[in-house]
């Protein structure tokens, strides 16, 4: 560090200021950094922001700050912050390019998803550091729009080697903040010396020393309250230190300084402040018209507060007005009488083009408007369907919030408030909806616009956080949907089926069975039945009439899912249930088809509140197919997703793993780590797949009545549909073990029915292995064997086979057939040990030790078992031929940050090239 950056450092600071230069170094050098300075108003973060951007000699510099009255606008932060940017918009790839552009308005396009806007800022923002390192300071991060916030944590959470430097200043973080995430730097008051310090050098003259110890005392060592607070008292007060403000919180009295200082100013000065205060996007040309609009001289009104101290001094006015301090802007805002502010935004609207910034002026005039007025109402609701095409939902939530306030016709306002309501719920503000909706049931709505406030209300009590109070809710809004829109009320039913098969056994009040059963009663419009038609009546016969009677329809569903184009939301929402069906009639083919293009589906549009759904269901196939690495990066991608979007699935994909994987310890970790949430969520099904992963552990590590206890939870309540029937082999082979033939031949009789009807070769071939194990007569039982192994070899699930060969090789064992059980046994363990499925391979290892045929213990982990998580999952996709842009694509980061991590796999495998993965990794 040079002497001049050692004398320019901030006083007291030297700490941040070092770990400000520190990521300004990296950055030059390669690598990126997050960071968030967290620290009451006044502490000094607007100054260590400034500080940033003097010192970051060699970088781009941009600023932005959150401001309260754009909040509501979605994507106005980003679009200040991408706008040096916006000439590189055609070196994105193009869905990446065409979602910025639509979130941007640049172009006219459907919804774009949130997090396919935000990987394509990672692209334009990457492609820019290319050439000259980036600093990115945003100040007042709080006050972010939200659309801003969650896109710009996005891209904070993945820098890792893209030369950028982006640095948020925010008061306090809620434990739902939308930067949690990112690496935090606590910044506090000025040390005793340090304040003192400060305090001589803003007031060089006498100041009694009770007076000095006081303000130091009662600021804290907040560098902004030590030079301003005395600023606002009189000279009795500096001379004996009283104040009516001492009691105030520390930034309301800071605030409540600069506030006397303005009450100080010209009219017209405060004027131009306010101008500058309610157009927060630092538009010079703005505030020059708004101001001569208003009859105000620019240049004479912004004299007195430079002086005083309002603005900073180095912004000219002919580039803006630039407020010195955060709380100045409030400060004006909260100083401003009603009358002033409608003024204000009332000149405004009249100078914004409404042809450029059509939203903008809606809002402005908005704010200017006095009681009802349906010309402004009209413009906020075409304002609402242009940011819900941008995908700012919570922007057009707000712009038809303030539009049912301006409407002065009780049925209009009424279904503008349902309105409003429904896009609040898709924005992930529930509380707000209710209230919205509360204000749409004191209208004088019709029957259907009632019928669709119950249904809101259900889906917010299922999709909030699937409360087992939801399938009731839903219920019985399908009820109150079937005389007026009879094919919104069956796919309310599949809503209502969707929540109870969550709930499964942990429902309160409403099940499974009476959803399904009211389903039943339903007709559709004209008699044509879609896949979503026969997709409803199968489940519904299933759960309803039994397993038999279901399968025919719930196979000719899946039929038609498979050969359907379906519009992408209608797939996005329904493909998942789809994939459900197919696994419950162990028909792997279909489960294959769909849940693949469900995933593809997902990736494609950046519906990242899908895809770890999606996801779940393409990982319980791998499961079965024996392909564990598999597995693993799909855990993976489903756990940067759901980090990304705050999910709260739980990591059921994991838990699954690390049993097949026979990891005990990391299984129950999990396991102990969820159930608690999994019952309190009210997901029943949840807890019946952990189950099934428990009883698949257990037999693993031959701890038989341990799988016996688990599989028999997870398989006592068969409405739960495959995700029990799964539970049935496991308990069958635990009871077997344990010589408990009675549940074991109760659990066989069961399995036939279901297999009988669904007649694939994976049910059957199943059925098979279960019956020869409780089989008494060795000729019967080795002739189901053979036919489990020769079914099994048929269908996508050699896990399931090997589990059948390890079966029929320690039954040949017992049979004293030692030779013949050597064939089978070794069988097992080289798939399972291919496969990666450790305790079983174990199991089949010590069984052929049994024999007379040792085989060494699996061998210690070698180079590839050294590869972190996320190598090993860049490492995969490579060796697939996708290149770094794809694979960041896939996996929400730069093709920088993949590259950077494709030389640290080289490295560890101890090749040079991409060629080498296709050696250096195994086949799974």
């Amino acid at each position: 560090m040079n002497s001049q950056q050692e004398r320019s450092r901030l006083l007291g600071r030297r700490r941040e200021c070092a770990f400000l230069d520190e990521l300004v170094a990296r950055a030059r050098s390669g690598e990126s950094s997050g960071l968030v300075l967290e620290g009451e108003a006044g502490v000094g973060k607007t100054a260590l922001l400034a500080y940033l951007a003097e010192h970051a000699h060699g970088c781009r510099v941009v600023r932005v700050a959150g401001v309260e009255s754009e909040i509501e606008l979605p994507y106005a932060g980003l679009h200040l912050l991408c706008a040096p940017f916006l000439d590189c918009l055609d070196a994105l790839p193009e869905p990446q390019r065409e979602a910025l552009e639509t979130a941007f308005g640049l172009r006219h396009g459907t919804s774009p998803g949130r997090f396919m806007v935000s990987l394509a800022v990672l692209t334009l923002l990457t492609n820019s550091a290319e050439r000259q390192p980036l600093v990115f300071v945003v100040d007042d991060a709080q006050w972010l729009d939200r659309a801003s916030a969650q896109t710009l944590s996005f891209v904070a959470r993945r820098l890792l080697a893209e030369r950028i430097v982006m640095v948020f200043a925010l008061r306090h973080r809620a434990d739902d903040d939308e930067l949690t995430g990112v690496t935090v730097l606590r910044v506090h008051g000025l040390e005793n010396e340090d304040a003192r310090e400060l305090l001589r050098s803003a007031f060089p003259g006498p100041l009694e020393d009770r007076v000095r110890d006081r303000l130091l005392r009662e600021t804290h060592g907040n560098p902004l309250a030590i030079l301003e607070l005395p600023r606002g008292w009189t000279s009795g007060e500096l001379a004996f230190g009283f104040s009516d403000t001492a009691r105030m919180p520390l930034a309301t009295r800071i605030e409540e300084g600069f506030r006397r200082r303005l009450q100080r100013l010209p009219g017209q000065t405060q004027r131009l402040l306010l101008i500058a205060a309610l157009e927060p996007s630092g538009d010079a040309t703005l505030v020059w018209q708004t101001a001569n609009h208003l009859g105000v001289d620019v240049t004479a009104a912004a004299a007195p507060a430079l002086e005083a101290g309002l603005l900073a001094q180095s912004a000219g006015i002919d580039r803006g007005v630039r407020f010195r301090h955060p709380l100045v802007r409030s400060a004006v805002y909260r100083a401003a009488t009603v009358g002033d502010v409608r003024e204000v935004h009332g000149a405004l609207a009249e100078v914004t083009d409404g042809d450029s910034d059509p939203d903008r002026r809606a809002w402005h005039r908005a704010q200017a408007t006095v009681g009802w007025d349906e010309g402004v109402a009209a413009e906020l609701e075409a304002s609402a369907e242009r940011a819900q095409a941008r995908g700012g939902l919570a922007a057009a939530a707000a712009f038809l919030e303030r539009a049912t306030a301006l409407t002065a016709d009780p049925l209009l306002r009424a279904r503008r408030a349902l309105a409003a309501a429904q896009i609040k719920q898709e924005a992930g503000a529930p509380a707000e909806a209710l209230t919205l909706l509360s204000v749409a049931e004191a209208g004088p709505l019709g029957s259907l616009d009632r019928a669709l406030v119950h249904l809101a209300r259900a889906q917010i009590a299922f999709f909030s956080d699937h409360s087992g109070d939801a399938p009731g809710l839903l219920l019985a809004a399908a009820r109150a949907l079937e005389p007026l829109d009879a094919t919104l009320a069956r796919r309310t039913y599949l809503d209502a089926l969707s929540a109870a098969m969550f709930a499964g056994r942990l429902a309160r009040g409403v099940g499974l069975r009476e959803v399904a059963a009211a389903a039943l009663a339903t007709h559709t419009p004209n008699g044509v039945k879609g896949p979503c038609d026969l997709l409803l009546d199968g489940l519904a016969l299933v759960i309803t009439e039994g397993y038999a009677a279901g399968t025919p329809v719930l196979r000719d569903a899946v039929r038609a899912f498979r050969g359907s184009d379906m519009p992408v939301l209608e797939s996005l929402r329904w493909l998942w249930l789809a994939t459900h069906a197919a696994h419950d009639l162990w028909d792997d083919e279909s489960w294959d088809e769909l849940c693949t293009r469900h995933v593809d589906l997902a990736r494609r549009v950046g519906a990242l509140h899908v895809l770890p759904i999606a996801l779940s269901a393409r990982m319980g196939l791998h499961l079965f197919a024996g392909e564990l690495s598999t597995v693993a990066v799909l855990v993976q991608e489903a756990a940067s997703v759901t980090e990304a979007t705050g999910s709260t699935l739980p990591p059921y994909g994991a838990i699954a793993l690390a049993a097949w994987q026979g990891r005990q310890a990391e299984a129950t970790r999990m396991i102990d780590a969820v159930t608690a949430d999994v019952v309190t969520r009210g997901d029943g099904m949840g807890l019946t797949l952990i189950r099934h992963a428990q009883a698949v552990l257990f037999n693993g590590l031959v701890r038989y009545p341990e799988a016996l206890a688990a599989a028999t939870d997870g398989a006592q309540h068969p409405q739960e549909l495959a995700f029990a029937t799964w539970s049935l082999p496991e308990l069958v082979e635990a009871a077997v073990h344990t010589e408990n033939r009675a549940p074991a031949e109760r659990a066989v009789v069961a399995l036939a029915e279901l297999a009988d009807a669904s007649g694939t070769d994976w049910a059957l071939g199943v059925l098979a292995r279960c019956r020869a194990l409780v089989t008494d007569d060795p000729r019967v039982a080795e002739a189901y064997y053979r036919e489990a192994v020769e079914r099994l070899s048929r269908t996508r699930v050699p896990m399931v086979l090997a589990r059948a060969h390890l079966l029929y090789g320690e039954w040949l064992r017992r049979q004293n057939r030692r030779l013949d059980a050597r064939g089978q046994l070794r069988t097992a363990h080289d798939l399972f040990q291919q496969m990666g499925a450790e305790a079983f391979a174990e199991r089949a290892r010590r069984e052929l030790a049994a024999t007379g045929q040792t085989l060494p213990r699996t061998p210690p982990p070698g180079l590839v078992e050294a590869l972190s998580a996320q190598e090993a999952q860049i490492a995969r996709l490579a060796v697939t031929g996708m290149t770094n842009a794809e694979i960041g694509t896939h996996l929400f980061i730069s093709a920088r940050t993949v590259e950077w991590h494709l030389r640290k796999v080289y490295t560890k495998l101890r090749i040079s090239s991409r060629k080498g993965l296709l050696t250096a990794l195994p086949a799974n």
